[in-house]
């Protein structure tokens, strides 16, 4: 059924373009349906989850990644990067769904359908804003009746996301969705995504606004979170070109060996025998162990002396984590920390390193012995540091996210700088919008950054 379900949803990539009415076309393929019904609407938007994480952007944010060809491209050059094509293709798509007068209740509740859009587009937009900052949003997905949107505040965005996330959730019914290659349409796993989404964003408040991330943190927690990695948010692929692993595109397909573990990865890993490092990466041909390559080196690169990404990891049909069970606990640690919740930091810390043991390992025989080694065993005096450590190691492949963290909390405290150059604190905004855009684009550029659309300007919440 989830074959079918993958195959349905390609072949709606196939002719979705952010719009839902193909009846007007003059080259009308009649083999082809001319309009996509609300779950396929949502299944397209799905397909583009993998690429919020799968990117070497977002590995070089975070530091899991070194170049072994060109360097430079991790060097944290300034240039523009571009947030078109996620208005363009999966919020367009969600956007389209929560808009429709014609969604079919044959292929589950209304209401239900319209939850899941609505899920799915806030946790697009957090991602969105988190990189760029202020972006269009109120204004946004209008179509022709607005080319030029305004961008909105990181903070009100915020705002708004948690009424959308607490009003969806609120608005679901018994019953199950038709064309989910999420959760299978089991609504009650859209609920605990939306909740736990709501958590992670609440931390993100934890140096600007405490008081507000504090408050929703508990909402959140109280109105029910991930409790295990079975509810994990995980995309995964088939062993097909149709829907492969990014990874395996570039690196067996295109025979493209051009990723190494970082010197800083491995030097937190290897010294207490992480059971995550032989799929994380693969020991170096050279020397059969496990050897980083310090970020940003130039010149003494190479394939066989260090060790590339890893078998599992660039798989055909590799998964992809975005929301986990690990990360919840791993921030229920430090909002304990923080005084926040109650409970244990190092109860909720040790349950957090189990559950990423057992999402990349698929055991957790190993845990109980590597929670005792030293530098892994929770100590009080250093819980901020642990634990940001720790979720920083669990992050790995999800770049963006792990560098929002970094971003917010510092840790881990050991990211190098390139040539002097200092990890950024945010992407810079389309070069396009400088002419297709350019009032509302200078208006926010002023707003944040004094002017500057540099990328070491820093988002609301990193303050």
């Amino acid at each position: 059924m989830k074959t079918i379900q993958y195959i349905a949803a390609v072949l709606c990539s196939l002719v979705l373009s952010g719009c839902s009415d193909f009846s007007d076309s003059i080259n009308t393929d009649p083999t082809r349906p001319g309009v996509a019904s609300g779950t396929q609407l949502i299944a397209n938007a799905a397909l583009y989850l993998p690429g919020l994480s799968s990117s070497p952007k977002g590995e070089f944010m975070a530091q899991y990644l070194a170049e072994t060809q060109y360097v430079g491209t991790s060097l944290y050059p300034q240039e523009s990067t571009s947030f078109y094509s996620w208005y363009e293709e999966p919020l367009m798509n969600l956007q389209a769904a929560i808009d429709s007068d014609d969604l079919d209740a044959g292929e589950g509740p209304i209401a239900n359908q319209i939850a899941v859009a609505r899920i799915l587009k806030a946790y697009f937009f957090w991602n969105v804003t988190d990189r760029w900052g202020d972006i269009p949003y109120t204004e946004a997905l209008q179509g022709s009746d607005n080319f030029t949107p305004v961008y909105d505040s990181q903070e009100s965005i915020y705002n708004s996301l948690f009424e959308e996330l607490k009003a969806a959730v609120a608005t679901v019914v018994e019953g199950d969705i038709d064309n989910d290659i999420i959760y299978g349409g089991d609504m009650s796993k859209w609920q605990k995504l939306g909740n736990t989404v709501r958590l992670l964003m609440a931390l993100r408040l934890s140096e600007v606004a405490p008081a507000r991330g504090k408050e929703e943190f508990n909402d959140a927690l109280n109105d029910g979170v991930f409790s295990s990695n079975e509810d994990n948010l995980v995309f995964r692929h088939l062993p097909e070109a149709n829907n492969q692993n990014y990874w395996y595109g570039q690196i067996v397909n295109q025979n493209r060996e051009w990723w190494a573990l970082t010197e800083t990865l491995v030097d937190e890993m290897k010294p207490v025998n992480d059971p995550r490092l032989p799929v994380y990466g693969n020991p170096a041909r050279e020397s059969d162990e496990y050897v980083g390559l310090e970020f940003g080196e130039e010149e003494n690169i190479g394939t066989e002396e260090y060790s590339l990404l890893g078998s599992d990891i660039y798989a055909q049909d590799a998964p992809v984590y975005l929301v986990t069970y690990a990360q919840v606990r791993f921030a229920m640690a430090e909002a304990a920390e923080r005084g926040w919740i109650g409970g244990d930091a190092a109860t909720y810390y040790n349950q957090a390193v189990e559950a990423s043991v057992e999402q990349w390992t698929g055991s957790t025989e190993e845990v109980a012995d590597f929670l005792t080694q030293p530098g892994i065993a929770f100590e009080p005096g250093n819980a901020m540091k642990m634990i940001g450590t720790q979720r920083w190691v669990h992050l790995y492949m999800f770049g963006y996210e792990a560098w929002a963290e970094w971003r917010r909390t510092g840790y881990p405290d050991n990211l190098v700088e390139p040539n002097g150059v200092p990890v950024p604190g945010r992407l810079s905004y389309p070069d396009n919008e400088v002419f297709n855009n350019a009032d509302n684009y200078e208006e926010a550029v002023q707003r944040q950054f004094g002017g500057d659309d540099d990328i070491h300007g820093k988002v609301w919440w990193d303050q």
